[in-house]
């Protein structure tokens, strides 16, 4: 790959910083609650599902909505004679996420220490704005990117928007992020290129076959990106 500057959009959650794991063990510590009642955690989880799925229609992404949907289906599955002081509970389980400490993964600041030199970097993630912002703000990464940019949605419309805004040009510019559905096949799509950096925990929402095309990159880990840029 030459070195002529770039434009890198760098996804955040999954990417950066852990997030999607800390979802994950609230939702094992329900279905452990749940278990006491004989309840099938594959019936739990695929509820759960569709229940973030429908919300995300009318509420977006963010713990509060996934803490919404939580209390929606965890009520769904308790009897009657449960304790009522248990929905509560899990409540505060969904939104102590928003108070976990940020979890940089393996060699992200050098990375982006490395990157921001050579080429011009913009934060791209998508969610609650207030929430993202807070997690910015924590992991002291903003000095590494020219602009943020938190979107209700990433999609193809939404990478053609930011290009029209930015007078981004497709062929220099690349996304780079851990989901096939949010980052690297609407950027694909657009004429962008894309780096797809799997993460081991990336939210089953986010589930989708990456695109195969010659204009996608996949690596290992975030700081292969100093071999390729």
């Amino acid at each position: 790959m030459n070195n002529s500057r770039k434009v890198l959009l760098i996804d955040a959650d999954d990417t950066l910083w852990e997030n999607n794991i800390y979802f994950e063990r609230v939702i094992s510590s329900v279905v452990e609650i749940l278990a006491a009642f004989a309840v099938d955690p594959n019936d739990f989880r695929m509820a759960l599902n569709e229940a973030e799925r429908a919300h995300i229609i009318t509420h977006g992404y963010g713990t509060v909505n996934f803490t919404r949907s939580l209390v929606s289906t965890f009520t769904k599955f308790l009897p009657r004679e449960a304790d009522p002081g248990l929905e509560a509970r899990v409540q505060g389980m969904g939104l102590g996420i928003k108070n976990h400490p940020i979890e940089l993964l393996d060699g992200v600041p050098d990375t982006l220490g490395y990157l921001s030199e050579r080429h011009t970097l913009y934060l791209v993630t998508k969610g609650d704005h207030e929430e993202q912002s807070d997690k910015i703000k924590t992991s002291e990464l903003r000095p590494y990117f020219r602009g943020i940019e938190i979107l209700p949605e990433k999609n193809a419309a939404a990478f053609r928007g930011l290009m029209e805004k930015n007078g981004w040009s497709a062929d220099t510019t690349w996304m780079i992020g851990n989901s096939p559905r949010s980052d690297i096949n609407p950027a694909l799509s657009t004429g962008m290129n894309a780096v797809y950096i799997p993460h081991p925990h990336t939210w089953i929402l986010e589930h989708e076959e990456p695109v195969r095309h010659p204009r996608l990159l996949e690596l290992s880990k975030f700081s292969d990106l100093r071999q390729h840029f």
